[in-house]
């Protein structure tokens, strides 16, 4: 399995999953120019793409999904509440999944991880492919018994750290966007995801991921070090993904 990110922050976030041949996308919050122009950099098209998870209807991550899908004919996989993000314009091949059950697509056990985020019916995903396992978890407010005991064991994790506490509260921000980040149902900070990554077994740890991070209320540095103390290793041992250069592929 190997996995790459197009884009990750709050101007649009996609990411590849791919094992045995499988490629599949997760979110689409770009361009149809763009996604295409991102996937030709990880040496891949839109005809190669089976299937796009969506995790929730915000515009960063739903905005390209329909187009992109009509236009290639990409099967879509949401839940109901999330679907109801598409209103008027639902691609043409969408399926609706439980957030509650696992489910099989072609190499891979999708398990959907529902997550407290201010949208109709959120959720992060973890993919297996019977030998090694990635979770992908972005968009939560907190952090849930849930949460950690989806995540127990991956050999790959993906986590958000969109915000330094510190820099929200002097940032730029209206006061009620702020709350809003910062609350049950916003974002997770540095020191949050630091806290979810502690309590995880990471015996089988080979790639942690920094995701969705703030252009205005973070740097890759802060959210390294936070990931850093827990694992006790250098920052730059941990990955980021960024808005305009994505991360290259990533081998398990």
């Amino acid at each position: 399995m190997r996995f790459a990110w197009l884009a990750s922050g709050s101007r649009g976030n996609a990411a590849l999953v791919e094992a045995d041949g499988c490629c599949v996308m997760i979110d689409c919050g770009l361009g149809l120019k763009a996604a295409r122009s991102r996937l030709a950099q990880l040496g891949r098209a839109p005809e190669d793409i089976e299937a796009i998870f969506v995790t929730h209807e915000h515009a960063d991550h739903i905005g390209g999904v329909a187009r992109l899908a009509a236009r290639h004919g990409i099967r879509v996989l949401a839940t109901a509440g999330t679907a109801r993000g598409f209103r008027l314009t639902p691609p043409p091949r969408l399926e609706l999944i439980n957030a509650h059950e696992p489910l099989a697509l072609g190499p891979f056990e999708v398990t959907p991880v529902p997550v407290p985020h201010d949208a109709r019916e959120p959720c992060q995903f973890l993919f297996g492919d019977g030998a090694v396992k990635l979770g992908i978890v972005t968009d939560l407010g907190r952090v849930t018994p849930h949460v950690v005991a989806s995540l127990q064991g991956c050999d790959a994790l993906a986590l958000e750290c969109n915000h330094d506490a510190g820099m929200l509260a002097r940032g730029p921000y209206p006061e009620a966007l702020k709350r809003r980040v910062g609350g049950d149902l916003g974002h997770l900070s540095n020191a949050q995801a630091a806290e979810l990554l502690a309590q995880l077994d990471i015996a089988r740890l080979r790639h942690l991921v920094a995701l969705h991070l703030s252009d205005h209320n973070n740097r890759p540095l802060l959210a390294q070090r936070a990931l850093a103390t827990v694992l006790d290793c250098p920052p730059e041992e941990i990955a980021v993904a960024r808005q305009h250069h994505g991360l290259d592929w990533r081998s398990l």
